[in-house]
């Protein structure tokens, strides 16, 4: 079997308390009025984030590749239409970086794995191609685990180089928490965007299935995957979002995610459901603690908190969270037999031991094994569903604590999975603390309702830092 490459150990190491309210990020669409003023432009900000890159890759390792000739060529062309008025969208000019499961004209495309090393797929991904049509600038390509659910990469943690940066999207979501870029394409198939975000101090958007395009993305499982954006703010997750929307569209038959061109104004919620998911029994104190203080202080604010003590319906929810863990990887084993079994007829050497413990798992699964996990997924989207005239949203972590201190396992998925299934929007905002390191907090919505779901997240967002300040 293909083994984990071990960290370098001359790599450089660092430790960095975390303060939500002066994070390393590098928001872009935040600056529009000072890039519009002319106080800043698009190239100012490109050479910050390489400033940052030269700093602090020997470090984080985030990166497979770059071309930074070729992001300043694009930024001055930003600059120049920002200067003219003309700017082609929110995010001209904005600085990205690329997961490396995602099909990159003119930059390799290699899945952490040797049976792509030095491929080119000569054409941008759907998503790719939006965003550079929107006149974002492409910095480069960034780290993955193998075939985004297989061996880890050599990237770190921003916050502390002896922990996980998260997987499967390890490199972008490192790359933005580190203020290399300002938004990082991710994936997530059960926890890859959401989790890693967090771990890191970053934003991130996991829409409603098939609300972003995924072709030209590597496909692992159909009914699964999503498109994930991780980014310096809110609002630059939600501006990349619309543009990937208004050029490409979503999946077909999906039309796209729906809403206005720049995040929604902020909006407090009537009503949250909080919820512990299968996820709590493995979370510690510091984390329990810095989550529940979180709730309380939206309770303070004026939004009602349902929880399984108190309602009858969260309580069965909860019941319903703790046992998807068979049924999600059922569904997961199943779906990636192939493109799985196709790397692995390369050779059984040729892909890691997650890869080969997947397709025995799928060994296992029958027709009819498949066919009630999707019984079991619809009637947990149903159950979610049902709380559509009762709460405006749910809010739970992004992971069972801060990021583990571990390179082969990139942590539990227990708080990220459940939204994947359901399929509805959730964004990961890096507003909390657990032993002076990222803690994210998840906001989630229902499925098709992005826009609102992004609106209450602004408005939990600014509720939460003016609380801390």
């Amino acid at each position: 079997m293909l083994p984990v490459v071990p960290l370098d150990p001359t790599a450089p190491q660092r430790r960095r308390a975390y303060d939500p309210r002066h994070p390393l990020l590098l928001p872009f669409v935040p600056r529009a009025n000072d890039i519009a003023a002319g106080r800043t432009t698009p190239r100012d900000l490109l050479e910050q984030a390489i400033a940052r890159i030269d700093a602090d890759e020997p470090a984080i390792r985030a990166f497979v590749c770059h071309d930074l000739a070729a992001a300043r060529h694009a930024s001055d062309a930003a600059t120049a239409r920002w200067r003219a008025g003309q700017p082609l969208s929110p995010v001209d000019g904005m600085p990205i970086v690329v997961k490396d499961m995602i099909a990159t004209a003119g930059l390799p495309t290699q899945m952490n794995s040797p049976i792509f090393e030095g491929w080119d797929a000569r054409v941008d991904a759907a998503c790719v191609f939006a965003l550079r049509e929107a006149g974002a600038v492409v910095l480069g390509k960034t780290v993955t685990t193998e075939f985004a659910c297989g061996n880890s990469g050599p990237t770190r943690n921003p916050y502390d180089t002896a922990r996980t940066p998260g997987g499967s999207s390890s490199g972008s979501s490192a790359a933005v928490g580190a203020g290399m870029a300002a938004l990082g394409f991710g994936t997530q198939t059960h926890g890859s965007t959401i989790r890693p975000a967090g771990y890191c101090g970053a934003y991130a958007l996991k829409p409603t299935h098939g609300a972003l395009h995924v072709g030209g993305l590597a496909p692992l499982a159909a009914t699964l995957d999503h498109l994930g954006l991780i980014g310096a703010s809110l609002e630059d997750v939600w501006a990349a979002g619309m543009a990937i929307s208004r050029i490409v569209g979503g999946t077909p038959p999906h039309p796209g995610m729906a809403g206005p061109q720049t995040a929604p104004s902020p909006r407090r919620p009537a009503t949250l459901v909080r919820l512990d998911t299968l996820g709590w029994a493995e979370t510690p104190p510091a984390s329990r603690d810095a989550f529940e203080n979180a709730v309380a202080r939206l309770g303070a604010a004026g939004v009602r908190i349902l929880d399984a003590d108190s309602d009858a319906e969260v309580a069965a929810l909860e019941v319903e969270l703790s046992g998807i863990g068979d049924f999600a990887n059922d569904l997961l084993a199943w779906e990636a037999r192939w493109p799985l079994a196709a790397y692995r007829a390369q050779g059984e050497d040729m892909v890691g031991a997650r890869i080969h413990d997947l397709l025995a798992r799928a060994a296992r699964v029958d027709r009819a094994a498949y066919a009630r996990a999707l019984a079991d997924r619809q009637r947990l989207r149903d159950r979610v569903a049902g709380f559509a005239g009762r709460a405006n949203g749910f809010v739970m972590l992004c992971s069972s604590g801060p990021a583990i201190a571990d390179h082969g396992f990139t942590g539990s998925r227990n708080y990220a999975l459940p939204w994947t299934l359901v399929g509805a929007p959730a964004f990961a905002l890096p507003l909390l603390v657990a032993d002076d390191l990222p803690l994210g907090l998840q906001v989630a919505g229902f499925a098709e309702r992005d826009a609102e779901a992004c609106a209450i997240a602004g408005w939990v967002r600014d509720t939460l830092l003016t609380d801390n300040a």
